[in-house]
């Protein structure tokens, strides 16, 4: 069955509008396990605009008593944030690349990205337990560069999933899926084979307004496990 990670990084951009500790991050979380979701994924940039450094810590903290729920942190592997997750050890790390001046993620990994560069990353944070995700585009040859460097899963950029496209699972690749996706879009994206799990955010968020974050995250994993 796909598993749902709740991205809480919108709970952080509104607390950080207002200044103060509301709303709070862990309170969220606390919402979102109650609610059924197996994962928390957060995404620490290095200016702070959502996510802190202070709420990894946390937000690990709180995990740490909720036994079999997963802790993703996304990030470039820039040397702070690589040092948090080698001292916080969550269940998986999702390495992404960073452009100057962007909002979101906007693509995955480019494939010419030098195994020098990633691969001792990605075998450090194994060493110290964690699972190892990479961000890339749909496309076949990402695939392949991701094996090469030895990563566990992929997460793919699904913004332009609506072109059709099928991952080889034979590399033995775990495979993750994030960015743009909603409970209209799921509902196709959801019969996709191999799916292991969806990242979520924005969107859930946003529904959490109309509805409240408990009954959001209880919607997002009802149209998961529809399939």
């Amino acid at each position: 069955m796909v598993k749902l990670s709740v991205n809480v990084n919108k709970v952080a951009t509104l607390r950080n509008s207002r200044g103060g500790t509301l709303p709070s991050v862990v309170e969220a979380v606390r919402v979102c396990v109650d609610a059924g979701a197996p994962g928390i994924t957060v995404h620490p940039r290095a200016d702070e605009r959502h996510i802190r450094r202070q709420d990894v810590f946390e937000v690990a903290a709180f995990l740490g008593k909720c036994p079999g729920i997963e802790f993703n942190i996304e990030g470039d592997p820039r040397p702070d944030l690589l040092g948090m997750v080698r001292q916080v050890r969550p269940a998986q790390c999702t390495l992404v690349p960073v452009m100057p001046g962007e909002i979101t993620s906007q693509a995955g990994w480019p494939i010419g990205t030098p195994a020098a560069e990633l691969g001792p990353v990605v075998k450090d944070l194994q060493r110290h337990g964690v699972r190892v995700s990479l961000f890339i585009d749909p496309d076949e040859a990402a695939v392949r560069w991701a094996h090469s460097l030895g990563a566990d899963r992929i997460e793919l950029y699904t913004e332009p999933f609506a072109q059709a496209f099928a991952v080889d699972r034979a590399a033995g690749l775990g495979i993750n899926a994030g960015h743009d996706l909603d409970l209209a879009n799921l509902v196709l994206f959801r019969t996709l084979p191999h799916l292991d799990e969806v990242s979520i955010g924005h969107a859930l968020i946003g529904h959490a307004l109309y509805v409240g974050l408990d009954r959001a995250v209880r919607d997002y994993l009802s149209a998961i496990a529809a399939a």
